[in-house]
């Protein structure tokens, strides 16, 4: 197997966000149409998957986010048939706490809209989903599983600049 044949996944950070018995998700556009999705996004460059989170449901949902446990590592793969393009996605959740919006934010390019759905809800609209792992988050978030934030670290390296590039 040569470098350019590497297995290469798409790491992305998801916030599991509960307040009073519902979860909140974001409606976004996707080349398969509007989605349901946690508010998530790829992991950048020099950041921490914490800090990728903040920024994530920040910029998806006008709100602050606070992480307060970390729910896991989900991998999923996915065709999308529009382009025939085949990714395996490696997501890194955490659950936490949001306020309310930021007065003077926008959300970010390509959501239209943020929901607060009951975990019923949430369950019957599995075919609206971006992924499967957006179900597998919650459901083991309502399930109880929290782990310390610290389960995730990251090295100092990441933020030096001698390193990038």
């Amino acid at each position: 197997m040569t470098a350019t044949d590497r297995f290469r996944p798409s790491v992305t950070v998801a916030a599991v966000i509960a307040r009073e018995g519902r979860y909140l998700l974001v409606e976004e556009e996707t080349p398969e149409g509007l989605r349901l999705n946690n508010p998530a996004g790829h992991l950048e460059m020099g950041e921490s998957p914490v800090e990728a989170v903040v920024r994530e449901a920040l910029e998806e949902t006008m709100r602050a986010f606070v992480p307060e446990a970390f729910l896991g590592v989900y991998l999923a793969r996915f065709v999308r048939p529009v382009r025939l393009e085949d990714v395996t996605y490696v997501r890194l959740a955490f659950s936490g706490s949001v306020g309310e919006e930021i007065a003077g934010r926008t959300l970010d390019e390509g959501i239209r809209r943020t929901l607060w759905l009951s975990l019923d809800e949430i369950r019957a609209s599995q075919d609206r989903h971006r992924s499967p792992l957006v179900l597998a988050c919650i459901e083991d978030h309502a399930a109880g599983r929290r782990l310390p934030l610290d389960s995730v670290s990251s090295d100092p390296s990441l933020a030096d600049p001698r390193r990038l590039g």
